[in-house]
């Protein structure tokens, strides 16, 4: 059999799909698991979009190729339109955004077109595996940005190595965050474009997560910091805005030579998404309210908080994303953890370890659970916990 290319061998299996075979396993016993695993929207995509689709769908122009130069063109000034009404950032639809097949594929296709042998990432940890993966993927190497909590899980750029940021082509950063729930504010945000220009890096700013929040809380965004546009592109994803993963829709703004960059690797290996979903997309996202799913993860996360407060940890509650971040009982690793949280307690958690070297000692906990309706399962999953400890 042919060789495969050796850049395979430095990706480790990708982490939910070896949750999924654990989860598989746990089913065929017979367990009832309460899974708080992968944070993927229980709740369905709203029906005003599921109408807008079936009616693009039936326009024969939407079955044929989208020739545009950057992605459907309603689809992009409409998300055009909601950046600038959301963070009072003016954006050109022509120049300064892109239709993406989710976010999960421009953080991806970023990495190829910047990252050549031997160039440097600056790569948070603990941090979603698509910033590493990618940036070995295409040849490069990674110096870590450790988040920490007494740093409020935001990197210490005073503590990167001057000779990695002379190196680095890429920063990522991911806000409201995921793993951990962290959320970054403008001042924050300043420091991190001040350094970027400083050592001439693009700042990548994945937002997936910038429209799940909670308590009045709106997360800003990068390119709010005056003169942003030199050095950022930031990503935004249809995915948890309107319970759409499924869909695989999202979009990049900012900086122009980046979003062309992109759009030029992009062109050569993608044919953009299905108008019809780039025009679902374009309806919902100035037309759709999707606040009920937000009040029900609120209430998830109100339960799944206060119960584990009641259990002896100190948690704040996040203020933004699908997640609960919990450090384990001392004497466990996270990975032990987790597995007895799914042996004794038939609750899923993904040990924070999956995430990165400083996710070791949290296990991370999701706010999407099938089958709740009103956090009876969150609270059945924090009564096994309690069970599971012994008190």
């Amino acid at each position: 059999m042919v060789e495969r290319a050796k850049r395979l061998d430095k990706i480790p299996p990708y982490l939910f799909g070896e949750i999924s075979k654990l989860k598989a396993q746990a089913i065929a016993e017979g367990k009832d698991l309460i899974d708080l695993g992968i944070g993927d929207p229980d709740q369905p995509t709203p029906g005003a979009i599921i109408d807008a689709m079936s009616s693009a769908i039936q326009d024969p122009a939407m079955h044929r190729y989208d020739e545009s130069p950057a992605g459907d063109t309603v689809f992009l000034n409409a998300v055009s339109r909601w950046f600038t009404k959301r963070f009072g950032v003016p954006i050109d639809p022509v120049t300064e955004s892109l239709l993406l097949i989710g976010s999960k594929e421009g953080l991806s296709h970023l990495a190829w077109a910047y990252i050549d042998p031997g160039d440097i990432s600056l790569v948070p940890d603990p941090a979603y595996t698509v910033y590493k993966v990618n940036t070995f993927m295409a040849g490069g190497d990674i110096v870590t940005m450790p988040l920490l909590e007494k740093n409020g899980f935001l990197p210490d750029l005073s503590a990167i190595p001057t000779d990695a940021a002379k190196k680095a082509k890429l920063m990522w950063l991911n806000y409201p965050n995921n793993p951990t729930g962290a959320v970054a504010d403008l001042k924050f945000y300043t420091e991190a474009v001040a350094f970027c220009k400083q050592y001439d890096i693009l700042l990548v700013n994945d937002a997936a997560y910038s429209e799940v929040a909670f308590d009045g809380f709106q997360p800003p965004s990068a390119l709010q910091v005056p003169r942003a546009k030199d050095v950022v592109i930031e990503l935004h994803s249809f995915s948890k805005m309107f319970n759409m993963t499924g869909w695989r829709i999202g979009m990049a703004f900012g900086n122009a030579d980046a979003i062309g960059t992109l759009n030029k690797l992009k062109s050569n290996i993608d044919s953009k998404q299905f108008a019809a979903v780039a025009r679902a997309a374009a309806y919902a996202v100035e037309h759709v309210d999707n606040q009920s799913a937000l009040d029900l993860i609120k209430v998830r996360r109100d339960i799944l908080v206060d119960g584990l407060n009641s259990l002896g940890w100190n948690l704040e509650k996040p203020k933004a994303t699908f997640y609960v971040w919990l450090p384990v009982p001392e004497g466990f690793t996270s990975a032990e953890f987790s597995k007895k949280l799914l042996q004794e307690a038939s609750v899923i958690a993904i040990p924070g370890n999956g995430y990165g070297e400083y996710g070791e000692g949290y296990v991370r906990m999701s706010l999407t659970v099938m089958g709740d309706k009103n956090g009876e399962r969150v609270a059945e999953a924090v009564s096994r916990i309690a069970k599971m400890l012994g008190k």
